[in-house]
């Protein structure tokens, strides 16, 4: 090659000679680094470098990951050796017999308010012990009621912590109703009602219906009321929703209302301004009569009240809102109490046992004020009930009671359909029951 150039004529020679060394200096200039992509410089990736990989997460597969961890932290399951609490029993007694310190006990007890609840265990009820690997108490279980569990457990630092489980209550409405053939109270039994069931039934209709003189043969009762279940076990009768009671052919009916009390269908409260009866009583041993032959002295005297007979000790209360113009003691009427309601009404409670207000003290309907007692001159243990109108005396049976106040027209609103709805639920259980006798 380099003969054959050589060879060529001096004018070639230069013009080769001017070639090459342009050709060199275009080597030596510098270029422009590689690009992925000439529109996004910034984000270019260099060869040889490692780059992390972003992947998005969505919410739930997050939540997902957390339960999982929350699940690998969870608590141990401990194993459990019951103790029944015996007749005679207390908490030191108990935990000696499971094996823990007394030093634990009191550590224990003054946790806190829950812990202490322990110190009122009674006999028949369960306190289920846990032991640590050490012997130490881990976990203290005690069922505080059908929906309660109270669990105390030791934590990290050696204190104990409380918790209580709750399980959710389901609520259902049942029905239940009768005639009473003797009387409320055994015919009420005799229809599935609870005692407490039977008195508040009654204390709805107290203000209108005299239980222990007015209930007739054939008198009927209804009511729907709340039922309480815990995993499908029943645990007891929660409140009257709505009831009924005829009387002597006359209906009176009850719903409650959102506030919790009663009103009649047409929205009228339940609640007179007066009881009918302030007392649970036997029976009426001496009714108003003006004429009457008193017991003791055997004149006639005016019996400007009435006698119910009770036992001694029995609550008396205040058969309206008002307040305490004489609390005192007299020869004829033992202890008494005389209240006022407004400028219109006095009533008089005598011959109290015990008296449990003071002169000035102002009081609410169904408010104690004293207990049956046989103060004064009397024969026997009794309340004597006196109800006076504008000073004058009258027969606390059959005066007309002044009415409270009836429901506001915005809540009469709300109240009105959900009557009628057990109004007509009532009735067609009436109706079903009196078809099967």
């Amino acid at each position: 090659m380099v003969h054959v150039v050589n060879t060529l004529p001096k004018k070639h020679k230069l013009l080769i000679l001017g070639l090459v060394s342009a050709i060199a200096g275009l080597a030596f200039l510098p270029s422009e680094k590689a690009t992925a992509s000439k529109d996004n410089n910034a984000d270019a990736l260099e060869i040889g470098k490692r780059y992390e990989l972003q992947v998005k997460v969505d919410d739930n597969e997050k939540l997902t990951e957390l339960n999982s961890e929350q699940a690998a932290e969870k608590l141990p399951e401990y194993d459990f050796v019951d103790h029944k609490v015996k007749n005679g029993d207390n908490l030191a007694i108990i935990f000696k017999r499971a094996g823990f310190s007394a030093q634990t006990l009191h550590k224990l007890i003054n946790t806190n308010a829950e812990t202490r609840k322990l110190t009122k265990i009674h006999p028949g009820e369960i306190l289920s012990f846990a032991t640590a690997e050490d012997g130490s108490l881990a976990q203290l279980r005690y069922v505080i009621s059908k929906t309660d569990t109270l669990f105390v457990t030791l934590n990290e630092e050696g204190n104990y912590d409380t918790a209580i489980d709750s399980k959710e209550i389901e609520t259902l409405t049942k029905t239940a109703g009768g005639e009473i053939s003797n009387n409320f109270w055994t015919s009420a039994i005799a229809a599935g009602l609870s005692e407490r069931q039977i008195m508040n039934f009654a204390d709805i209709f107290g203000w209108d219906v005299d239980f222990a003189n007015d209930i007739r043969k054939g008198d009927v009762f209804g009511l729907i009321y709340e039922s309480h279940y815990v995993d499908g076990e029943f645990i007891g009768t929660g409140k009257i929703i709505a009831a009924e009671f005829v009387n002597q052919g006359q209906r009176f009916a009850a719903i409650r209302h959102t506030d919790g009390n009663f009103y009649t269908p047409e929205g009228r409260s339940m609640k007179k301004a007066f009881l009918r009866a302030p007392v649970s009583f036997k029976y009426i041993s001496s009714s108003f009569n003006p004429r009457r032959l008193h017991p003791v002295t055997g004149q006639v005297r005016a019996h400007r009240g009435i006698d119910f007979a009770a036992r001694t000790g029995t609550p008396v209360v205040a058969s309206g809102n008002g307040k305490v113009v004489k609390a005192g003691y007299s020869k004829y009427n033992g202890n008494y109490v005389f209240i006022s309601h407004g400028t219109q009404y006095v009533t008089k409670y005598l011959h109290l046992n015990k008296k449990l207000v003071k002169t000035g003290q102002k009081v609410k309907q169904g408010q104690q004020i004293g207990t049956v007692g046989s103060t004064g001159r009397v024969t026997g243990a009794h309340l004597h009930y006196e109800f006076l109108v504008n000073g004058v005396h009258r027969n606390p049976k059959t005066v007309k009671l002044p009415k409270s106040e009836p429901l506001p027209r915005s809540e009469l609103a709300k109240f009105k359909p959900i009557a009628d709805n057990f109004i007509a639920q009532l009735e067609r259980n009436r109706e079903l029951q009196l078809a099967l006798k």
